[in-house]
């Protein structure tokens, strides 16, 4: 029993471990279009209660199922030797205990599966609705909300019943019938004792053994239980972790040469070639939001996109960054098309500043270094003061070791914005990309910003995604667009004297910022 038990939990241990490693290293390469379709809720259900479920199949149902199979197997062989004829009565349970299990397997597969299903809805379901505690409160929707949640624990409560009465009738049929053929070894055993056939301590011997073949049955009959809900939870973990992606990069990817590796970057930051060739995309198939789409930016070059929501300027931006790959057209980085070369030498030479921030667990610092790990603290600080932040981070409660809490609750909207400035251009990349970056910045805070971003993306390829006239104004080419098409491109006073829809949308821009 020791020594089982040591085993059964050192093997059950290491292979839970492997798989939530597995599932998290498998989720990290996934592309972007796979956490459209799988909630939250789900990949965690797969890593805590469907890898727990296949824990205890691993610790209890198999090394269980082994000494309680082996000591049917062994008492059977002695009983075998001891009395053919009885023996050949205990064989006769086999084809009843086959026609229970078959009844109950399908009806047990198909509860253990909808019970499983239901908990990762439940899961998800609490945490959408922890990630979107404000639009809850905020429109006061607490009973409506819980309302939908009492029903996804109905139904979670309606299957597990279901499969709990099932079980229920299962265990004690199995031990009926072990009494019953039990039963009926006493009167065949006994009427042979009667008539001579058999001594009177056969029967006793063969009639304690028949005990030892007979009690793990029912044990078997719960395992077998367990049994279907770790293969239920091991289903879904496995699904999960061979499940291939969207795409993946080509066996015969090569790394984005980067000119810094020659030494080159003594004489300054040295911006990338970015390219796009009849550019289409579509986020689901036959539905484009990106027609044919043609761009040069040359190194060192600022490109604003502009349009109105919806017409396809952060889908380009997904498309260069390769979160997604083209329906159809090139994209070129240096003449290299990004199929030809691999994601991760790609991300390296990138920056990205979202409109919607991130920050993880942990410090500012942490924050700040997640994009160099390696960096310094005075290297932190020093891309702070070049963009022109150093005193704003430092006057945090703890300065650079602030916690910025969960989400970075602890900063203001403002904070975690420079916050990632700072990231993005510690990471010192070729090519920037600003998501409506300073939408979340005071206008006083977002002058002296664009200050420092006029001196640090000089010589960088940027790409920006705005709606303030500040981030429009110095880009070398703007670009206008409207249904994922392209129909105004130029200098911003180019544009302006065009008289077009660029003309209309800057008009609308500045009664905007007047008021």
């Amino acid at each position: 029993m020791h020594w089982r038990q040591k085993f059964a939990l050192e093997i059950g241990e290491v292979v839970v471990n492997r798989l939530r490693h597995d599932i998290f290293a498998k989720m990290l390469v996934q592309p972007m279009s796979y956490f459209h379709r799988v909630k939250l809720g789900r990949i965690i259900s797969r890593v805590t209660s469907d890898v727990e479920a296949l824990r205890v199949g691993i610790q209890n149902v198999f090394f269980v199922s082994l000494v309680q199979g082996g000591q049917m197997v062994v008492t059977a062989v002695v009983m075998a030797i001891l009395d053919l004829k009885l023996f050949l009565v205990v064989l006769a349970m086999a084809p009843v205990l086959y026609m229970i299990n078959r009844h109950f397997r399908v009806k047990l597969s198909k509860l253990t599966r909808a019970t499983q299903e239901s908990f990762s809805r439940v899961t998800a379901t609490l945490a959408e609705s922890v990630t979107g505690i404000r639009v809850t409160q905020g429109f006061v929707r607490q009973e409506t909300n819980a309302g939908f949640f009492r029903n996804l624990l109905s139904d979670h409560s309606r299957y597990n019943l279901a499969l709990a009465r099932t079980s229920g009738v299962l265990t004690p049929l199995l031990e009926l019938n072990s009494q019953f053929f039990v039963a009926i070894l006493l009167l065949f055993g006994g009427w042979r004792t009667l008539h001579g056939d058999m001594s009177m301590q056969s029967l006793i011997q063969f009639f304690f053994l028949s005990n030892f073949f007979f009690a793990p049955v029912a044990t078997l009959g719960n395992q077998y239980n367990a049994a279907l809900m770790s293969m239920a939870g091991a289903e879904r973990v496995f699904n999960m972790i061979d499940a291939k992606p969207d795409w993946e990069d080509k066996p015969s990817a090569i790394e984005l040469p980067n000119p810094r590796s020659n030494g080159a970057a003594e004489n300054g930051p040295m911006g990338a070639r970015v390219e796009l060739r009849n550019l289409s995309f579509g986020y689901v198939p036959n539905k484009r939001v990106l027609h044919e789409v043609n761009l040069v930016a040359e190194p060192g070059q600022s490109i604003a996109l502009v349009g109105h929501t919806g017409s396809g300027k952060s889908s380009i931006i997904n498309l260069i960054s390769k979160f997604y790959l083209p329906t159809e057209g090139e994209v070129l980085i240096d003449g290299h098309e990004i199929r030809d070369v691999t994601s991760l030498s790609l991300h390296r030479q990138l920056g990205m500043v979202q409109q919607q921030n991130f920050l993880f667990a942990g410090t500012v610092f942490d924050n700040i270094r997640m994009s160099k790990p390696e960096a310094t603290e005075d290297e932190v600080r020093e891309a702070a003061r070049q963009l022109d932040c150093l005193d704003i981070l430092e006057a945090l409660p703890q300065g650079f070791f602030t916690d910025v809490g969960e989400k970075g609750a602890a900063l203001s909207v403002g904070q975690r914005q420079l916050v990632c400035f700072t990231r993005a251009l510690l990471a010192d990349p070729r090519i920037v990309i600003l998501d409506e970056a300073t939408s979340s910045i005071d206008a006083l805070t977002e002058a002296r910003l664009q200050k420092a971003l006029t001196v640090l993306l000089r010589g960088r390829t940027s790409f920006s995604v705005a709606h303030r006239l500040s981030t429009i104004r110095d880009a070398d080419q703007v670009l206008v667009l409207d249904q994922g098409r392209v129909v105004e491109r130029g200098t911003h006073d180019e544009l302006v004297a065009l008289g077009g829809q660029y003309a209309e949308l800057y008009q609308q821009f500045t009664q905007v910022e007047e008021d």
